[in-house]
């Protein structure tokens, strides 16, 4: 891919648009995560109505471990100018132990404690010993990428290989860290992309499709390693498309085609699919800003709300800069400076690369 030359101040935009876009999708989605199937669209209109009026007061949104963990990736990219493993293990880690109600899952957390019981002697093994030495495939990975979407986004081999070591951190599984990968792609392509102009949704997914297609294994018995289903991102970017190529498409067929679970395979190109269906009107949501379109609307899809939103928000973010934000649904998320922060800090690691 030809990387375009992107203004300092439209690149600023960008980042900062993309940590903020994670961050409140991860904020606005966090209190509907208990429904299992699609969220009442009457009841989502309101909620966002009242978060971008001026007067409307409420508690603050909390992040969850979604943020933590991507504020954690993006810190150490930062500070190092590239991945270090050590590093960014032991800021996972210490987020947790400092707060762990940030709704961690279960077999992350076990991954957590080796580290500190092994004092970080080897940050890989724990993820390797996960699910009976299969790893896991949880969407982990793909929740917490997107600052290296942000930070390799010149260099795309560099981008596919620090993603799976981020993602191999904790999601050993090649669903797990592929699903990073393809989240982290994603941001890249929406960096990229021109704020201003039309999304050409079928050449953005044909340009995943065939960047996956380098990554995933060819031999059958490998893609039905999981669950007994022939499973795999191209797979599930090629229904993305058929459903792009629809009119109409109720909730219910986007949760049956797609998924909304906390299985990357099911949840990572579903967040695409927001981002890509929002770019148009969408019926029952009833605004003309396409960021809040798209984190609106993989909320109304149900299931893992919180993370799935998040994604969706780093692709909406990465596009259309954070002049898109509503600023009233700022002040209704916690960590937004701390975001802006990341972002900038980030931004200046790929500007000045280590000697």
């Amino acid at each position: 891919m030809v990387v375009p030359i992107i203004e300092t101040a439209v690149l600023a935009n960008k980042f900062r648009g993309c940590m903020l876009g994670s961050l409140l999708g991860d904020c606005l989605g966090s209190p509907f995560e208990a429904e299992s199937g699609p969220v009442a669209k009457t009841i989502l209109q309101k909620y966002f109505d009242k978060m971008e009026d001026p007067t409307f007061k409420s508690p603050v949104k909390r992040y969850t471990d979604d943020t933590a963990m991507t504020k954690s990736v993006a810190a150490s990219l930062a500070q190092h100018g590239a991945f270090n493993e050590k590093d960014m293990a032991k800021r996972f880690a210490t987020e947790y132990f400092q707060e762990p109600r940030r709704g961690y899952g279960e077999a992350v957390t076990r991954v957590f404690r080796k580290w500190r019981e092994s004092k970080m002697e080897d940050v890989w093994k724990p993820a390797r010993e996960q699910f009976d030495g299969q790893g896991s495939a949880g969407n982990g990975s793909g929740m917490r990428i997107a600052p290296v979407g942000l930070f390799c986004y010149r260099d795309t081999d560099l981008l596919v290989e620090t993603a799976a070591k981020v993602g191999k951190l904790t999601h050993t599984h090649r669903l797990g860290y592929h699903g990073g990968i393809l989240q982290a792609l994603a941001v890249q392509l929406c960096v990229v992309q021109d704020s201003k102009a039309v999304v050409d949704t079928k050449r953005f997914c044909d340009d995943l499709i065939e960047k996956m297609s380098k990554l995933e294994p060819k031999d059958e018995d490998e893609l039905n390693s999981f669950e007994q289903e022939p499973k795999s991102y191209q797979i599930q970017l090629k229904l993305m498309q058929k459903l792009l190529q629809k009119k109409d498409v109720d909730n219910d067929e986007v949760v049956e085609v797609l998924g909304n679970n906390v299985l990357s395979i099911y949840s990572i190109p579903t967040a695409i699919y927001c981002y890509l269906r929002a770019q148009q009107p969408i019926e029952f949501i009833k605004t003309d800003n396409i960021f809040r379109r798209v984190i609106q609307y993989a909320i109304s899809l149900g299931g893992d709300t919180d993370t799935i939103a998040s994604m969706a928000g780093a692709l909406a973010g990465a596009h259309l800069g954070a002049d898109s934000i509503n600023a009233n649904i700022l002040k209704h998320c916690e960590g937004v400076d701390m975001a802006v922060s990341l972002a900038d800090e980030l931004l200046d690691a790929v500007n000045s690369p280590p000697a």
